[in-house]
């Protein structure tokens, strides 16, 4: 659609319908929202995790335990959503600033970690289905399969298609200074740590949702629009 000028120009207009998904609120409070449900997860799934973890079926024979995870895998789809809530509104808001190599890294890593996420999840619920159902038919081999594909998809390749993702984030906001550099570096030093340390403890899997946390109390805070140094230049040739 367009308008015209009182100097009769013509000028396009921005459609209203749905403008206010697309804003950097909407962004904030979608990444605030995926950081709080995952990290809400991972922490249930830790603390559920018995003394001996390597021994089969251990985590499935307490229904205590076993209902501790099945909450954190109810929050999984949720976090997902806001998760590709999120990228979608970044990418809206950084626009043709948006480098294209970087770019597709960071809409591949994201998509690829909401796979791997969902998948896992799924393993995990349907060993907790098969335990609940059938107790003593459960086949310890299948238990132990079943649980090294979602330690892999989950801890493994999953949360280094995190790391890939916060790198191609981080270094997207230090190339358009949409966001203070600190956070941007410090997205960089949580991806390395993702990458060489995450097989060491899951613990570390907490530094991605607390990232995007950040990152998005930012967004909320200051907007995601133009450069902060083009911002502060705008401010001064106006003063």
């Amino acid at each position: 659609m367009t308008s015209t000028t009182p100097r009769g120009e013509v000028t396009p207009e921005e459609p209203v319908i749905g403008s206010g998904l697309r804003t950097p609120r909407a962004a904030a409070f979608a990444g605030i929202l995926f950081a709080v449900l995952l990290g809400l997860a991972f922490v249930l799934i830790l603390v559920s995790q018995p003394a001996n973890p390597a021994k089969p079926g251990e985590w499935l024979s307490d229904p205590s335990r076993r209902g501790t995870i099945a909450v954190a895998l109810n929050l999984v789809p949720f976090a997902g959503i806001a998760f590709l809530w999120f990228i979608g509104v970044v990418r809206d808001r950084i626009g043709d600033r948006e480098d294209r190599f970087f770019a597709t890294v960071f809409l591949g890593s994201g998509l690829l970690f909401t796979a791997m996420l969902f998948t896992g999840a799924a393993f995990a619920a349907g060993l907790g289905s098969l335990a609940t159902a059938a107790p003593t038919a459960s086949n310890p081999g299948t238990l132990v399969i079943g649980r090294e594909i979602t330690v892999l998809l989950l801890r493994v390749y999953g949360m280094r298609m995190a790391a890939v993702f916060t790198m191609s984030t981080a270094l997207i906001t230090l190339r358009t200074q949409v966001v203070p550099r600190w956070i941007g570096f410090a997205g960089v030093a949580v991806a390395i740590v993702l990458l060489v340390s995450i097989g060491l403890t899951f613990w570390v899997s907490l530094l991605f949702p607390a990232w995007i946390f950040l990152l998005s109390v930012d967004i909320l805070r200051s907007g995601l629009g133009r450069p902060r140094g083009a911002a502060r230049a705008a401010t001064e040739t106006v003063s």
